[in-house]
């Protein structure tokens, strides 16, 4: 697309800085605003300022003296035209333009929003005000020109009570109390753009760190703030990394971290002023799973990594987005590895991050990395896998390719130069030849620019193997127009001599030929972008030599059978073999591999024939009792290792699902004795695990033991697990009282899909969910307006649990007189999905029973 088709604003003015004042008022859920914007005149025969504005009245605009003489509200376009008397501006290079206004403070966790919380006292209804700009609601906070290439400097006024704190991007300049109100001036920011304003007024409390050379906050209501210290110790040692990795000083004179109540994202990298999910800041590390101190850090260190790659140097337009997000989930992994070895968190990128990417990505309904982007209700909808996960391994496949030390010199290079601007993709690529003398945008704008990934067919003739590539789809019907791609792909070829890191497969097919065949595998240590298809003999072989592959070589030829038995390239008897054969596995991620693909296998079969999901379950338990019963189920012990910890709780948890009648019974003990009051029954490592037992063993009195520790919970971590559980009971009434709380005030709009994804997980609870979606749709699309990333999600969840063409055929049939708008392309991600495995079940149902069968596991 080019530039031209944007949807943007006139070019005649363009802001260079703004005053902003807003006081919110808690009685009537309103803020009165002041702003004045000075702007560079371009072109001075224009006496029209458009700007950006919606859900906002205008008392009064001025330019001087001079007021309006008219506003030209366009909803649709969300631009205000505000039309000054003829020659205004004539002859002027620069004018301040002052707009008084009144907004609405919405709870819709947009724009300058109110989020509820219970005070922990007194038990109260209380409410803070925060924003959330990205990825263009600062239009409802303020009329602005909301544009990440529009950067400007903001000196930021905050009025309220006495008793409120007041936070913002900068540190205070001046704070005073007059007429029972609190006024406090901010000091003015660096140039920046709109989406990273922040602004907050609440009741707060705050811990801190000052290992750094600068304030390091973190802020959370009265209460929950000695819960910020993990986040806080995190983010001075991070910021500290961050500066020696890049070779550039954080600007800011502060760095505040602040727990928002309902929050519709993980966190925002506001500059200075990061706001986060509770959950995703505050952690009581003893009472938590190691997944939940895991996506902490991770969070925490990704919003840092945005104060350089994002806030400092800004996407040009959103389809750049990818590069900020993809970039920083990249940054996330490097500091673990640094902080946290024990983690392995490259290994683990496999069965996370490349799983996620592949996984979207081999849908016909994906989109390339950089996705043009007219319109603003089309952002949000790049908030995605692809732009995150796929970004993200695109960089870890360019920082193996370059070496991480040559990746993050060129990345410094890029920084430095375009500090406080905006850059184009194309302009880090440059960066990044420049450092390593490789080609690296001529490699790059094909993954980039082009949608899908390929899978690299394996034949061999002897000791000639040929390489062919084409484009990869999860339905398997790659009709010839869609496979026109050819992808530089970098074979990575591993044999008993190492990895050949020279060989690039850049046209459809290439033969080679090896010393010695009997062992190689291909994208060796898996960070290449794509599928790997060999004969059979090919995986029966490989299958036997887990002793010469590396935790990612196994994790990775997991995913890769699972995933080309979904799609036909392969038999599922491939896969079920291959892990069949890696019971005695010792790495934690191989077996998290095993088991998200196993249960990627059972998901599909969720609507067949009971005795095959019961066959199912029984091949999990043979899969994993030997080593469940070696590493047994006592996870108070300090000595075990972090990896050893996963593993048992993995282990743990997938035996529980599939009704190991030992493992089971632990699991009902530890919860009898929990409810009863004895509160260290169930350790924190395994307690969403414990809960989803006694919830597969369904009834009423569980259901309320469930709900009670939900409306009591020990931590929002506990709170968060139950009201997952919640779902995962089959009894129909049950599942009408959970999805009754969906819109009774019982669950935060935030949190309206972990019941959602708890009833995923059996058949019962996939059809209660779809008939309650299409009761409520009318009141679904007024809680989770479609501009939002939430609504999306929802759709996803709600549909994509099903697994028969009638289904999808249902589906379309609900949604062919509704406006899409907004949220289109995660419908059609969800049809996809399901077309995907009613082809599997219906290409391989015989392929699996007869698997389950001579292998004794079926029985009638």
């Amino acid at each position: 697309m080019s530039i031209v088709d944007r949807e943007v604003l006139p070019t005649n003015v363009t802001p260079l800085h703004y005053d902003l004042q807003v006081e919110p008022n808690f009685e009537t859920f309103k803020f009165d605003g002041a702003v004045s914007v000075t702007l560079k005149v371009n072109d001075d025969t224009v006496d029209t300022v458009s700007l950006n504005s919606i859900d906002i009245d205008f008392h009064t605009a001025k330019i001087g003296d001079v007021e309006n003489a008219e506003i030209k509200l366009d909803n649709e376009s969300q631009i205000a035209a505000i039309v000054f008397p003829k020659g205004t501006l004539a002859g002027k290079d620069e004018v301040t333009l002052d707009i008084k206004f009144t907004g609405v403070l919405n709870d819709n966790m947009a724009g300058f929003y109110r989020a509820k919380y219970e005070d922990k006292k007194t038990g109260k209804t209380k409410y803070m005000a925060t924003t959330q700009m990205e990825p263009t609601d600062a239009r409802r906070a303020f009329p602005c020109f909301d544009e990440p290439n529009l950067k400007a400097t903001y000196a930021i006024t905050l009025v309220s009570k006495p008793e409120f704190t007041h936070l913002s991007n900068m540190d205070v300049k001046e704070e005073s109390v007059s007429n029972g109100k609190k006024v406090t001036t901010f000091n003015t920011t660096p140039k920046m753009s709109t989406y990273l304003v922040a602004f907050i007024v609440a009741e707060l409390k705050y811990v801190e760190c000052n290992d750094f050379r600068i304030p390091v906050r973190v802020y959370a209501t009265p209460g929950d703030e000695h819960l910020g210290q993990f986040s806080a110790d995190l983010t001075a040692k991070t910021l500290n990394f961050f500066e020696k990795s890049f070779g550039i000083k954080y600007p800011l004179p502060k760095m505040d971290n602040v727990a928002v109540h309902e929050f519709s994202a993980g966190a925002m990298e506001n500059w200075g002023l990061v706001t986060y999910r509770v959950v995703d800041v505050l952690l009581d590390k003893e009472n938590s799973t190691l997944d939940r101190i895991q996506r902490v850090a991770e969070v925490v260190q990704h919003e840092l990594a945005h104060q350089w790659f994002g806030n400092l140097v800004t996407m040009d337009w959103w389809e750049g987005l990818w590069l900020n997000e993809g970039f920083a989930t990249w940054m996330s992994w490097y500091s673990c590895n640094e902080f946290e070895p024990e983690w392995k968190v490259w290994e683990q990128y496999v069965t996370d991050n490349l799983q996620h990417a592949l996984s979207l990505d081999s849908l016909r309904s994906s989109h390339p990395i950089e996705v043009p982007v007219k319109r603003a209700d089309e952002i949000n909808q790049i908030f995605d896998a692809i732009s995150y996960s796929k970004g993200s391994s695109l960089l870890r496949m360019i920082s193996k390719w370059l070496g991480e030390d040559i990746f993050i010199k060129g990345v410094s290079q890029y920084l430095k130069k375009f500090k406080f601007q905006n850059a184009k993709t194309e302009d880090l690529w440059d960066a990044l030849t420049e450092a390593s003398g490789k080609d690296v945008r001529g490699v790059m704008d094909v993954w980039t620019k082009k949608i899908g990934f390929p899978v690299v067919n394996v034949e061999e003739n002897g000791n000639k193997i040929t390489f062919t590539q084409n484009r990869y789809l999860s339905t398997g019907d790659v009709k010839p127009e869609e496979d026109k791609t050819l992808y530089p792909v970098f074979l990575a070829l591993k044999t008993k001599d190492g990895v050949d890191t020279s060989l690039t497969l850049n046209k459809r097919s290439e033969t080679i030929e090896l010393k010695d065949a009997d062992f190689f595998k291909v994208n060796g240590d898996q960070s290449g972008i794509y599928i790997t298809s060999y004969s059979d003999e090919r995986w029966k072989k490989l299958g036997q030599q887990s002793s010469l592959l590396s935790v990612e070589d196994r994790t990775g030829l997991v995913a890769d059978a699972k995933s080309l038995s979904h799609s036909g390239y392969t038999s599922t008897k491939n896969f079920l073999e291959l892990i069949a054969n890696w019971k005695d596995e010792k790495s934690f991620v191989v077996w998290e591999q095993i088991l998200n693909s196993i249960s990627g296998l059972k998901t599909t079969w969720l609507f067949e024939d009971q005795k095959v999901t019961e066959a199912l379950d029984a091949f999990i338990r043979d899969l994993v009792i030997k080593k469940t019963n070696e590493l047994g189920w006592d996870f108070s012990s300090k000595n075990d290792s972090f990896a050893t910890q996963r593993l048992k709780v993995s282990l743990f948890g997938a035996a529980c699902a599939a009704r190991e009648p030992k493992v089971e019974s632990v699991a009902f003990e530890m919860f009898e004795k929990y409810v009863a009051g004895d509160k260290k029954a169930i350790p924190a490592l395994i307690k969403p695990i414990v809960f989803n037992t006694v919830a597969r063993a369904g009834g009423k009195e569980n259901y309320e033991k469930v709900y009670n520790i939900l409306q009591n919970p020990t931590s929002a971590d506990e709170k968060l697990a139950a009201l997952r559980t919640l779902g995962r009971f089959k009894e129909s009434d049950l599942l009408e009282r959970t999805l009754g709380y969906l819109f009774d005030g019982t669950v935060l709009s935030q949190d309206i899909y972990i019941p959602m994804q708890g009833m995923r997980g059996s058949k019962e609870g996939v059809e209660a969910l779809w008939k309650w979606t299409q009761k409520n749709w009318d009141e679904l699309v007024k809680r989770l307006p479609p501009g939002l990333s939430m609504l999306g999600s929802v759709v996803i969840i709600s549909t994509s649990g099903f697994t028969s063409l009638e289904a999808k055929k249902q589906i379309e049939e609900f949604f062919k007189d509704k406006s899409t708008k907004g949220f289109d392309q995660s419908l059609a991600q969800s049809l996809d999905t399901i077309t995907s495995k009613a082809q599997w079940v219906g290409r391989d149902s015989d392929v699996v029973l007869n698997y389950l069968k001579e292998h004794g596991y079926y029985t009638k």
